[in-house]
């Protein structure tokens, strides 16, 4: 058998020439058993001061409507969760945090996770989802701050990122006044306490 290559340079070629793409995300419910994946890509993504920002507030104690994680070769690779609240008179949804791993961002999984978060939101009814983020980011899904300018949070916030999202017309057009934690609240919380 005649080779019309040099295996060597093959080999050599192989880690570069061969690069291939990360397997695919599968968007799913979060499991229990994700809970210490999920801290851990929220430490990577936030670091221990996400425990003292506003809306860990209305997280605080509480159990979210919505909970999604991505998962690729058995690895969680993403999160985002969604609380009740009422934003000013409003039922809605608080929606945060969303975390990717940082050897997964900028494949999309963010966006599937929050296109996955929104249809399950409508799907089980909710009106209207909030967020404090980054505007550029997630004014693509529809995100906007005018329909958050008449309400407030229980801290500090940066108004210019506090956004809100109508997943039926008009559903934060009475919103006014504080946004207060409503939802179940979470079981292993109160005990401990």
């Amino acid at each position: 058998m005649t080779l019309f290559f040099d295996p060597a340079r093959l080999t050599a070629a192989a880690p570069h020439a061969f690069a291939f793409p990360p397997a695919p995300a599968r968007i799913g419910d979060e499991r229990e058993h994700d809970a210490e994946a999920r801290e851990a890509l929220l430490d990577e993504a936030f670091g221990a001061a996400r425990f003292a920002k506003t809306c860990q507030r209305l997280r605080d104690g509480r159990l979210p409507a919505i909970a999604l994680a991505a998962h690729a070769v058995g690895e969680m690779i993403g999160t985002l969760r969604m609380w009740p609240v009422d934003a000013g008179g409003v039922a809605a949804l608080l929606l945060g945090p969303l975390a990717v791993a940082n050897s997964r961002r900028s494949l999309g999984i963010g966006a599937r996770l929050m296109r996955e978060a929104l249809w399950r939101a409508a799907i089980d009814g909710h009106k209207a989802v909030i967020l404090v983020g980054d505007a550029p980011y997630y004014s693509r899904f529809g995100f906007d701050g005018a329909l958050t300018r008449r309400l407030d949070l229980p801290g500090p916030v940066d108004h210019a990122r506090f956004l809100g999202f109508e997943i039926e017309d008009g559903a934060l057009r009475d919103a006014c006044g504080m946004v207060r934690a409503t939802g179940a609240r979470d079981a292993a919380v109160r005990i401990a306490a």
